[in-house]
């Protein structure tokens, strides 16, 4: 199959939700005849270390990344936006900087999303809130017992199991429209101080516009209208708040009308346009479908201070 492109630059692993082995994407880009691969895992960086040996082992470049969750809650926007990490080899050697970023992404998911969650329903509707609705405060204690992988789900068990609460009153706690409600991911202040430690971190504002692709779309999730992405742009390109090096232009959840705008907002902000799959799995999110061709990935590599060519 001839692709208009050489580089694949957003897919996900066992490492976080996606279907391949680090070595198993790695090979799948091999087998696809592609000359590179990203590995973008969301919130974590455990599966880079096995990408990049089996990289190096079947003869493939192999970038590394990061696809962070951020959340926000806005008067016309609640919920969650991602921001890809593109990170130069070096950096991933420096043991404090990989501690320090795994310490901020699990914030976002996990027991860190648990506890800010667990905080803000006791802010709101704890016996001391806004709104008391709580005998007593609850605690992340009580959720994580329930499960190892918490969802939606344990806190209603939770609420109505240990608080005696109606449906209709865990609803008003933990539906998205509750003035409780925290989104997945991290706040974007959060991310700032690693942005400023690390400026040699390349930033790429992911699938900009998926949230407008017309009818169902695997790729579109729950993300917001291109409308509203305009409107939170100034906050990612905002250099004192997150700061922008690129957009991903090429994604198969953005229409032709999509790339194009999304082309022209590269142009406008002097950024770099991106390009990946966004792969999870064999088949309804495959490997192999969007990507940058040979300039798109070597003015990648130039802002990651490297060369087209793999050392």
């Amino acid at each position: 199959m001839d692709r208009p492109f050489i580089a694949d630059l957003h897919n996900h692993t066992t490492a976080s939700d996606g279907e391949y082995s680090p070595t198993e994407l790695v090979n799948q880009a091999v087998a696809l005849g592609l000359q590179a691969v990203g590995v973008t895992d969301h919130d974590t960086l455990n599966g880079l270390d096995e990408a990049l040996a089996a990289g190096e082992a079947a003869g493939i470049r192999v970038v590394p990344g990061v696809e962070v969750s951020l959340r926000f809650k806005r008067p016309y926007f609640i919920g969650t936006l991602h921001y890809l990490l593109y990170i130069p080899y070096e950096l991933l050697d420096d043991a404090r900087f990989r501690k320090e970023a795994e310490a901020i992404f699990s914030q976002g998911r996990g027991g860190g999303l648990v506890r800010a969650r667990v905080t803000a329903i006791n802010a709101e509707f704890g016996p001391n809130g806004a709104t008391p609705l709580l005998g007593r405060d609850l605690t992340a204690e009580e959720i994580e017992a329930l499960a190892d992988n918490v969802t939606r789900r344990h806190f209603a068990l939770a609420l109505a199991n240990n608080h005696g609460l109606s449906k209709e009153q865990v609803n008003m706690l933990i539906g998205n429209d509750s003035r409780a409600y925290i989104p997945s991911g991290i706040d974007p202040k959060t991310l700032t101080p690693l942005l400023h430690a690390y400026p040699q971190l390349v930033r790429v504002f992911a699938h900009p516009a998926a949230g407008s692709y017309p009818g169902e779309s695997l790729y579109n999730e729950v993300l917001p209208p291109i409308e509203v992405v305009a409107l939170l742009m100034p906050e990612f390109l905002d250099e004192g708040l997150l700061g922008l090096d690129g957009l991903e232009v090429q994604y198969p959840g953005h229409v032709q009308e999509h790339r194009d705008l999304m082309a022209e907002w590269a142009d406008r902000y002097d950024l770099i346009q991106t390009g990946g799959s966004d792969c999870h799995d064999r088949v309804n999110r495959p490997l192999g479908v969007a990507g940058v061709d040979e300039d798109g990935l070597d003015m990648l590599l130039s802002l990651l201070g490297e060369t087209i060519t793999a050392e």
